[in-house]
């Protein structure tokens, strides 16, 4: 059925996006685009993780996009349903009379549709001419709760739909109009290949027969052989996938993706095969690639090769001209899209060959029911005449009521009570807000209470354990659980461990303009003895300290400026965040590897605790609230040495302080003979730099004279910044850094 106005609207609606297509009818009767438009959807539809009910809000977003963005009028609309969803089904019917066809076709359709007759819509084609040899007819169907999905979208936007066809047809419709070369022969066919997400639509089409398989293998596919590769989520691997042409691991990326080549080629390869060995006599010509998949890089050159076919991608349709003042540019760079809303508006338009509408029967009736325009004016003429009847009515009710003025006295006192009391309500309710305010001022300083502890979280998360250095996950059981047998058996120069002793923490409202602190805590010094303090105010001197080495001023406590991100001095955004130094020590003889090692790339099981920090973004599940600022000299500093009481630049708290002269653990050949040394407080093996000792106990000298010192463990010192993603804006930084001791500096945590 042609279009009522002569233009109509196809749409097809994707995993991947919403396709429309408007369509007119020109002066010499061919056909023209008036109007298109693709609008992508957040997120791919048939994605993993999508619930129904989110894919529903997607689709409805996507459509409303459409409608703000496109003036549908008047015209038809004219949708399609996928493959996956819908049953076709081509049958030849014994010679009969003409007006028994629809009687034999009802038969055939009650037998050949895997469902129950009355849980479908269904619809016929006549695909010969009736009165030959053989009747050929096809047979269409959709369940109805698919088509009724469907079509509430469209109606929760108010769009009335016309028709509904297969997308199968759609593009039999398709090519049987825009390439003329299937009218010269019944023999020759044209293999549509449509690549959706999820599914492929494989569609053979000749001069008057259509033979379609749905290959459930599409784009989603190749994303998720990608994700399986890489180790991504799925939506991190579509992304990888749409750019790895320009991609540095291009190569990586289309080895991961080989395997559905040969997969999708075969399933193509087997069902022509099955086609061909019904129908000998037909020639397969060429294959027509459509859809989002053709967009894969190498794809068509590879099912060129495998099906020793010709395969081409259509960068313009060859009988689909641009009206004026439509962006053709812009229309041909999808054009791939497009081609089942092109058999779509050529059904609605009556140019196509197939023509069955799966548009439920109560709906369609709706439709022609509005056609009716002389009906609807005969009942306006009634409405106007119940009408004036009504007016009459009112008159005489208007006299009733001019009767009862004491009524109405008596409803304009209540009236006016409420009134008052409604005033009374509002004066109490602003009064309410003063308290409001006064309460959300009070709680602001609490605002952000759990950034300080995320940050920390997110630093400790960095450390070697289980997770990161899984090689040696025995090891970190037997720390977590105390059992000190278990962790000698490893050797401890071979420990991949790092034990914090000391962080600092510090918020900056511009950490540019902060500088790293000399030290973030007491050093050791040398041979100075660390004692148990039994003092109650030795925390707080302890803390003192810390600040007096930082240069500043123990701050006190101010409600409403931390974590306030002003502006710098020149006028620019200033960049709120922490300065944070971490000190402590580790057993292992190679601590550079342990922190930043050399040439590791993107392996992260061969990443260091440093390099951790430097990567947060793809580590860290979700938006990363902190990132590292610089790892220039001023901003980032990373001193090491070896664990020696005479290292005046060892942070303190290394170890335990040993006074007595006592065999080294694990090693009766090194003795600190009635000397300091460090140890380890959970196995009790020297730490500390010593002295070699020979079976006498007497220290061993180099052919220098000098002491020979047997080196244990080291220690590390990291000073960086910070930069906190998320810190709140405003225009008066001044007030935040006031009365911190140092520009710039708030309060620590």
């Amino acid at each position: 059925m042609a279009a009522k106005f002569g233009t109509v609207w196809a749409i097809d609606i994707g995993n991947n996006a919403l396709k429309a297509l408007r369509l007119g009818i020109t002066e010499n009767g061919g056909v023209e685009v008036i109007g298109f438009d693709n609008v992508a959807h957040g997120k791919i539809l048939s994605g993993p993780g999508v619930k129904e009910s989110e894919r529903d809000e997607l689709i409805a977003i996507s459509l409303r996009r459409f409608v703000e963005q496109n003036e549908l009028g008047k015209d038809d609309i004219i949708i399609s349903v996928p493959s996956q969803n819908s049953f076709a089904r081509f049958v030849n019917l014994p010679p009969v009379e003409q007006k028994r066809i629809p009687e034999i076709v009802k038969f055939e359709a009650s037998q050949q549709i895997p469902f129950d007759i009355s849980e479908v819509q269904w619809d016929w084609q006549l695909m010969s001419e009736a009165g030959g040899s053989e009747t050929k007819v096809g047979i269409f169907a959709i369940k109805n709760e698919v088509v009724d999905s469907l079509l509430a979208y469209f109606k929760a936007e108010g769009i009335a739909v016309t028709s509904v066809q297969m997308a199968p047809m759609a593009l039999y419709n398709y090519v049987l109009y825009d390439r003329s070369e299937l009218e010269k022969s019944d023999n020759q066919a044209i293999i549509i290949l449509d690549i959706g997400a999820e599914n492929t639509d494989l569609v053979v089409c000749t001069k008057s027969t259509v033979w379609q398989r749905c290959i459930a293998m599409g784009g989603n596919a190749f994303t998720k052989a990608i994700a399986n590769a890489f180790k991504l989520n799925f939506h991190k691997a579509e992304k990888l996938k749409r750019t790895a042409p320009m991609s540095k691991y291009a190569r990586q990326i289309f080895h991961a993706m080989r395997p559905v080549y040969s997969d999708l080629a075969s399933e193509i390869q087997r069902s022509l095969n099955f086609y061909s060995s019904s129908n000998a006599n037909t020639k397969l010509t060429k294959v027509v690639a459509l859809g989002g998949g053709t967009r894969m890089r190498g794809l068509l050159k590879y099912l060129r090769q495998t099906l020793q076919i010709p395969v081409e991608k259509p960068d313009a349709f060859k009988k689909l001209p641009v009206a004026p003042g439509v962006s053709a540019a812009r229309f041909h760079e999808s054009v791939s899209d497009f081609g089942v809303v092109y058999g779509l508006g050529l059904q609605a338009l009556g140019l196509a060959n197939i023509e069955s509408n799966l548009l439920p029967r109560n709906v369609a009736r709706s439709v022609a029911w509005a056609g009716k325009a002389k009906y609807f004016t005969a009942a306006a003429c009634l409405l106007l005449l119940v009408s004036i009847m009504s007016f009459a009515k009112a008159s005489f009710d208007k006299i009733s009521y001019n009767r009862s003025d004491s009524v109405r006295s008596d409803v304009d006192g209540i009236i006016s009570d409420t009134k008052e009391a409604e005033n009374q309500l509002r004066k109490l309710q602003n009064d309410g807000k003063g308290y409001d305010e006064a309460i959300k001022k009070e709680f602001e300083p609490f605002s952000y209470r759990s950034v300080a502890p995320l940050l920390y979280q997110t630093i400790i998360a960095q450390l070697p354990n289980g997770k990161n250095t899984p090689e040696q996950l025995g090891l970190y059981s037997a720390f977590a659980s105390g059992d000190v047998e278990n962790i000698k058996e490893i050797p401890r120069k071979q420990r991949k461990q790092l034990f914090v002793t000391n962080v600092s923490v510090f918020f900056a409202n511009d950490v540019a303009s902060v500088e790293l602190p000399q030290t973030g805590f007491v050093k050791t010094g040398a041979r100075r003895k660390q004692v148990e303090e039994k003092d109650e105010d030795f925390d707080a001197e302890r803390r003192r300290m810390e600040y007096e080495a930082l240069g500043m001023k123990m701050p006190e406590y101010m409600p409403g400026t931390w974590g306030i991100q002003g502006q710098t001095a020149a006028g620019e955004q200033a960049e709120a965040g922490f300065v944070v130094t971490i000190a402590g020590y580790s057993p292992y003889e190679r601590i550079d590897e342990l922190l930043d090692p050399r040439e590791v790339g993107d392996d992260p099981n061969k990443w260091g605790f440093v390099t951790r920090l430097l990567r947060l973004d793809e580590i860290v599940d979700g938006n990363c609230p902190f990132k590292v600022y610089a790892t220039t000299p001023e901003h980032f500093k990373l001193p090491t040495g070896e664990v020696d009481l005479d290292d005046t630049e060892m942070p303190g708290g290394i170890g335990v302080v040993d006074f007595r002269s006592a065999e080294q653990s694990g090693n009766a050949s090194f003795v600190a003979a009635d000397d300091q040394v460090l140890r380890d407080p959970m196995t009790e093996e020297v730490i500390s730099k010593v002295v070699v000792l020979d079976d006498e106990g007497n220290a061993v000298y180099d052919t220098l004279g000098n002491k020979v010192y047997e080196v244990n463990d080291h220690w590390f010192a990291l000073k960086l910044k910070f930069v906190w993603k998320d810190a709140p804006r405003t225009a008066a930084p001044a007030a935040a850094a006031a009365g911190a001791g140092r520009p710039g500096v708030g309060k620590p945590r």
